[in-house]
């Protein structure tokens, strides 16, 4: 969201601007890897952040480790190169869990824990496009929702939204289609401060790029025959605050995961899913048309 750009230096936090001493792995301020700034500088144009948020248990690491890995296999006509081993881990973290039918462990929310993905990308069919760096990070949905509920507490949170110029919002359309309204609040308020931070006029609506993304479809398949009659009808706050405030917003619907089993402990009580298959759909879809928005 950041109208202009500062000067990278390779001490300087490309993502809250902290100055550091040369030899430090993580941002002292936000705890950002430092590499992606020497990355970022050898590419010799700005790069993008591209944050995908929502709500603790969503499925954002999930989600957004099946896209990166899309992209490696060059889905939907992509190439895609990761600068940094770094970029890798998330998108290998998430496929091996789910080849061990599995769940990844959730998003710490110490933000020196987190996982971040830097992508070179770019479209090669009709014809080739020019290449974009992306910067996406897996945030932890606790860490989201201290920050939107006391702004500037999380700072790595607020600079990143900040700078972003595109934003993936995933809703959990099973829970909405249940019945809850957790689903809609939530979103509610991630994009009321978002809208907060923008700080524009009300005549303004804000021009930021934002997909809507409807996961855990495979519980509600009307989701995937009009994601936009779906969020009027179950996430009616959301698609209120849409048509006032946001300009460039689009509604689209998701799955991972095929099907599911539960399984029991012998020690209590608790029942924990086990992802049988996975099954993707709607998963590349937002990203391109963010793509197309940058």
């Amino acid at each position: 969201m950041a109208r202009q750009s500062n000067v990278l230096t390779e001490s300087t936090c490309m993502i809250c601007g902290h100055e550091n001493q040369p030899d430090v792995l993580l941002c002292t301020g936000c705890f950002a890897p430092m590499s992606m700034v020497q990355d970022a500088i050898a590419q010799e144009r700005e790069p993008k952040i591209v944050s995908v948020i929502g709500e603790s248990n969503v499925g954002k690491t999930v989600y957004l480790g099946f896209l990166l890995d899309m992209l490696a296999h060059r889905a939907g006509a992509f190439e895609a190169i990761p600068k940094g081993a770094y970029s890798v881990d998330l998108q290998q973290n998430v496929i091996s869990h789910l080849a061990r039918r599995t769940f990844p462990p959730k998003t710490p929310m110490e933000a020196n824990q987190w996982y971040w993905a830097y992508y070179q990308v770019r479209r090669e069919l009709p014809e080739v496009s020019p290449w974009v760096d992306l910067v996406m990070p897996d945030m932890a949905g606790e860490s989201l929702a201290a920050e939107v509920a006391t702004p500037k507490t999380v700072r790595v949170i607020h600079s990143l939204l900040n700078k972003s110029k595109g934003l993936m919002l995933l809703v959990d359309a099973a829970a909405a289609a249940n019945g809850s309204n957790q689903p809609d609040f939530f979103a509610m308020k991630m994009l009321s401060y978002i809208d907060s931070m923008q700080g524009s006029k009300h005549e303004q609506k804000i021009e930021t790029p934002i997909s809507i993304i409807l996961c855990k479809a495979d519980h509600c398949p009307e989701c995937f025959d009009n994601a936009r009659a779906f969020v009027k009808a179950n996430l009616n706050r959301v698609w209120n605050l849409c048509e006032s405030r946001f300009a460039n917003v689009e509604f689209f619907a998701a799955s991972v995961v095929g099907s599911l089993g539960y399984a029991t402990s012998l020690d209590d009580d608790s029942v924990a899913p086990v992802p049988l298959h996975t099954a993707l759909r709607g998963v590349l879809e937002p990203f391109e048309w963010i793509i197309d928005q940058l």
